[in-house]
């Protein structure tokens, strides 16, 4: 035997008692309750699992059985989509004045610049819907469903940098290592459907390539969390999942045989050494199985009407757009897929914003209303909460030269818009005043913390009590300052 592997299965007195001095309370404790508590323990113990054994969750009666997050990676400039601010107009290449910025934290992309001109937006705003809420006229499509939507004006955080700040939103903390939110609902509700995964990550294609953000896997990583609750990502080109169908030669009866012999190989090395992620791979070895079936039947959108496609716009036919991972989307979450995380990229305008904005737009603007619009057609707006958003916002004065139709805008964690459908979120309501310039909160900051736990709060869950022990800690998506849940924009 590996020498290795010898010193990890000795044991001596004091490492028994201390891995087991937990489990063993617990066993005592519930002997005091019945049989049924004690088997679950038993059970607990035996996998080396006694995660949450004693919660039941939802916490409370939940409004979402299931959410899809569409992230706009780059961070959308909200005062030239959604923060309507006419006053800017006049006070065009005026020097934002230093009592806003007020000591703020910039960027070193224009911390050095001799002057910081306002560049106010050159998209004209409109009201819409029965709400009359403002809308920039990059959105068309989208401003037909505002009486659907909560905007949310006022999030900030203190993340002024991508990759920590994209790390935060996702995983409730800027460091690398931790679980992301739709890991924690996997590991919290379970799933829907045996036969597709709970989590499912959507990238998609994008216009704007200028100073493009990459994404990693860590970004839909289940960080301490057992690694069957991590997203499973869809390739929009080839086949979705790499290495899913069967290989030349091999047929459905083999490969089963095959699945069979290595679960049979992975059960006996669990029962020796009662690894957790031994299970794991176990359960992931089957679902990939049952997903040979399940994942041909759902990319295959042949069976649309052109009704619903239409929705959605030209380009729902071409695989991996944002409009055809939104019906995909709708697909999943359908056939009870728990969170459906669909990335746009290239929203990241540094220099030439107009222009991306445009492009960015485009993309993205009709698939939203489409996706909106079959749900509630449907009737699974109700319990489909919908979130719309990037990592921060903008700057309202331009980096580099500002000329009348052109600007470029840096990074702003003060103050950017979010928006929510569904799950009984206030439809056609705007929530948080910012200043006239767009550049810090008057009324009703929300906090990266307090989103999560809203979104949380849908799923019948209390964030600040959600926890998963991990390295002594009590690891929480929300952190370790108590976060509060959004109620101005809940019904």
């Amino acid at each position: 035997m590996d020498p290795l592997d010898i010193f990890q299965q000795r044991m001596n007195r004091r490492q028994f008692l201390s891995k087991n001095a937990n489990g063993l309370g617990k066993a005592a404790l519930a002997s005091m309750f019945g049989g049924s508590f004690l088997s679950q323990i038993a059970k607990a113990i035996t996998t080396g699992d006694t995660q949450g054994i004693t919660e039941s969750l939802p916490n409370f009666a939940p409004k979402a059985k299931r959410a899809i997050f569409l992230f706009m990676a780059g961070a959308p400039s909200q005062m030239d989509l959604w923060d309507y601010k006419p006053n800017l107009a006049a006070m065009f290449d005026k020097d934002l004045p230093a009592s806003v910025i007020n000591g703020q934290r910039l960027t070193g992309m224009t911390s050095g610049q001799a002057r910081f001109p306002i560049a106010p937006s050159i998209f004209k705003f409109n009201q819409h819907g029965r709400s009359g809420t403002w809308v920039s006229e990059l959105l068309p499509w989208t401003s037909k469903i505002v009486d659907d939507i909560c905007l949310i004006k006022s999030v900030y955080t203190e993340q002024i940098n991508h990759e920590p700040a994209i790390t935060f939103i996702q995983t409730g903390n800027q460091n690398a290592g931790r679980a992301c939110l739709g890991s924690w609902l996997s590991y919290g509700l379970g799933s829907l459907n045996e036969n597709l995964p709970t989590f499912v990550v959507l990238t998609s294609k994008f216009s704007s390539k200028k100073n493009t953000q990459a994404l990693s896997a860590r970004l839909w990583s289940s960080g301490f969390l057992p690694s069957q609750h991590a997203g499973v990502a869809l390739r929009g080109d080839g086949d979705p999942v790499l290495y899913l169908s069967n290989p030349c030669g091999v047929d459905c009866d083999t490969r089963r045989m095959m699945l069979d012999s290595v679960g049979h190989l992975d059960s006996m090395e669990n029962d020796l050494i009662h690894d957790p992620e031994t299970e794991a791979r176990i359960s992931q070895y089957e679902m990939a199985f049952r997903m040979q079936t399940s994942v041909p039947e759902l990319t295959d959108i042949s069976g649309e009407p052109a009704i619903t496609k239409d929705l959605y716009g030209p380009e729902v036919t071409d695989p991996g757009t944002f409009s055809a991972n939104c019906l995909l989307a709708r697909r999943l979450v359908e056939r009870g897929t728990r969170f459906v995380q669909v990335f746009h990229r290239g929203w990241d305008v540094h220099t030439n914003a107009p222009e991306g904005l445009r492009l960015q737009c485009k993309d993205i603007d009709q698939g939203c209303y489409g996706l909106i619009t079959d749900l509630k057609q449907r009737g699974m707006l109700e319990d489909t909460l919908v979130i719309w958003g990037g990592e921060f916002g903008r700057t309202v004065y331009s980096q580099g030269q500002l000329t009348p139709d052109n600007y470029g805008r840096d990074h702003h964690p003060r103050c950017f818009t979010v928006w929510m459908a569904g799950a009984g979120v206030k439809p056609g309501f705007s929530y948080g005043v910012t200043d006239d310039f767009c550049y810090n909160i008057l009324e009703n900051p929300v906090h990266i913390r307090d989103m999560n736990a809203t979104i949380l709060n849908r799923f019948g869950i209390d964030a600040n009590t959600f926890n998963y022990k991990f390295q002594g800690l009590d690891q929480r998506l929300v952190g370790v300052e108590k976060a509060t849940v959004v109620e101005g924009i809940l019904t």
